[in-house]
């Protein structure tokens, strides 16, 4: 059998337990084929509340046959055998239930679905009253004691009275899981076998603009300034159409659309109660009848959009924004108008007639940068501080930078030192476009700083040709020997390529 089936069968056979239907209870339960050993601790459950121990009795030996660790099971057996003077096998049982629990003060079966909580104590005690049947009067009163000893606060009252029976030669009524409690399916279990629809009903959605004939998704409409044009089927009734409204007309419900005078309404249908069904701002209304006037449909931008019925607004994308600056000197402020990059664009207009010709065409100026950063020794700077560290170098470069420029017959660099230079380079112009390379004044002119190295430790000069420096300097690598650089590796932190 399917597990859904068992299921809503084990449900079925509760729920008609619960009501009382102790016939219909046995016939579900017992029309599952080969079923766990829950559901036979259940049969002999209803045997029990029906008075019916054979059956009852049967149904528990295949309890504990499906499964031989189940300590209710054993339970459960033990006080149907002393009901039917077994009391040989009810020990026997009891002693297994005990043994079952292992060395546990309880068991929760709440879990498994059974809401009840087996006790070790009740285990005893039912063993002792096992023990009483057979006239072992020493042996349950040794029983009763060891259960005083796994017996929970609150419960002495029972034990220390069972021992006073036992005293007095008196049998013990033996305990039991409470008539009325079953193993039950699990509620998520339960719950499950409802079939359910993650997609939700189709729902038939109409617009109230009554003459919106646009069949699709929201944002898939075609967009077009103005406003609707009536449909067909709005224009077959004469009555409706745009009017005009007369006066304020404010609604008793505080909640409801307003409507000021002036206005202009698109009406539905007029009822003979001197009421009309109109539209307002995207929403339905009612308006008397007498506050209208018919009014011409409206198709000039006079007509401001919050009246009458508007279409979606324009969906139009944005335009790329261009920043334009003029130059005070060429290169120089420019080079520093870009804190965080080390490459910037820029779009101004040409002040010069000799460089183009048409005097507003903009041009593109790109100023490469070259720069080194030095942050102090032992710390690691966090964003906000290197971009703070990146602006301030951008800054100090463009005003005290070298700006160079590339020929285009030639590949390297010659330098901006004058007037006359930066008018050479506005010559240069290719397609409205110019390059300029922008140095520090800390470069080193024909040889670049491979990196920056920070002094860890101090060094004495050993010779005309070392080099002395302190802890806390920071020396530029220019080039570098294998052999060397690990030699003062250990002397320096390395601040980055140049």
């Amino acid at each position: 059998m399917a597990y859904r089936d068992l299921v809503r069968s084990w449900h079925e056979g509760v729920l008609a337990a619960d009501s009382g239907d102790w016939d219909a209870a046995l016939r579900i339960f017992s029309s599952l084929e080969d079923p766990p050993s829950r559901i036979y601790f259940n049969i002999g459950c209803v045997h029990l509340i029906t008075g019916n121990l054979e059956q009852a009795l049967q149904a528990f030996d295949k309890t504990v046959t499906k499964d031989n660790s189940l300590a209710v099971g054993f339970f459960q057996r033990g006080f149907v055998h002393l009901q039917l003077e077994m009391y040989e096998e009810a020990l026997s049982d009891y002693r297994m239930t005990f043994t079952h629990l292992r060395k546990n003060l309880f068991i929760d079966y709440k879990q498994l679905g059974l809401r009840h909580i087996l006790n070790a104590w009740e285990v005893l005690y039912s063993t002792a009253a096992a023990q009483c049947r057979l006239r072992q009067w020493q042996e349950a009163r040794v029983t009763l004691e060891k259960a005083l000893v796994w017996r929970p606060e609150g419960r002495t009252a029972i034990l220390d009275l069972a021992l006073e029976q036992v005293q007095d030669h008196l049998f013990l009524e033996p305990m039991q899981v409470p008539l009325g409690e079953f193993f039950r399916p699990r509620k998520k279990e339960v719950e499950e076998l409802v079939s359910k629809d993650f997609l939700g009903k189709p729902k038939v959605i109409s617009s109230i603009i009554p003459n919106d004939e646009y069949i699709g998704f929201e944002p898939l409409r075609p967009q077009k300034q103005g406003f609707y044009e009536p449909s067909a089927s709005a224009l077959r009734d004469r009555e409706s159409g745009y009017y005009r409204v007369l006066s304020h007309y404010y609604p008793e419900d505080s909640e409801k659309l307003a409507v000021k005078a002036n206005s202009l309404v698109f009406v539905l249908t007029k009822g003979a109660d001197g009421w009309a069904t109109a539209i307002h701002d995207g929403q339905k209304l009612h308006i008397p009848t007498s506050l209208l006037e018919p009014a011409p449909a409206p198709k000039t931008e006079k007509w401001k959009i919050s009246n009458g019925i508007p279409l979606p607004p324009a969906k139009v994308p944005p335009s790329r924004l261009h920043v334009k600056r003029k130059p005070e000197s060429p290169g120089g402020e420019n080079a520093s108008a870009n804190d965080d990059v080390s490459q910037m664009d820029f779009k101004i207009p040409l002040a010069r007639e000799e460089a183009l010709s048409s005097a507003d065409r903009p041009i593109v100026l790109r100023v490469h940068c070259d720069c080194t950063i030095a942050p102090r020794a032992g710390e690691v700077p966090s964003l906000p501080e290197l971009r703070a560290l990146l602006r301030e170098k951008f800054s100090q470069q463009a005003e005290q930078g070298k700006l160079s420029c590339r020929h285009s017959d030639s590949k390297e660099l010659v330098a901006v030192l004058g007037e006359e230079d930066l008018g050479k380079i506005w010559q240069q112009l290719a397609d409205g476009r110019l390059t300029l390379w922008c140095e520090g004044s800390d470069s080193r002119s024909g040889r670049p700083v491979l990196y920056r190295m920070l002094a860890q430790h101090g060094y004495l000069a050993q010779g005309p040709g070392d080099l002395e420096f302190s802890k806390g300097d920071t020396l530029d690598v220019l080039s570098e020997g294998r052999h060397v650089y690990h030699f003062w590796k250990a002397f320096f932190t390395n601040m980055g390529s140049g």
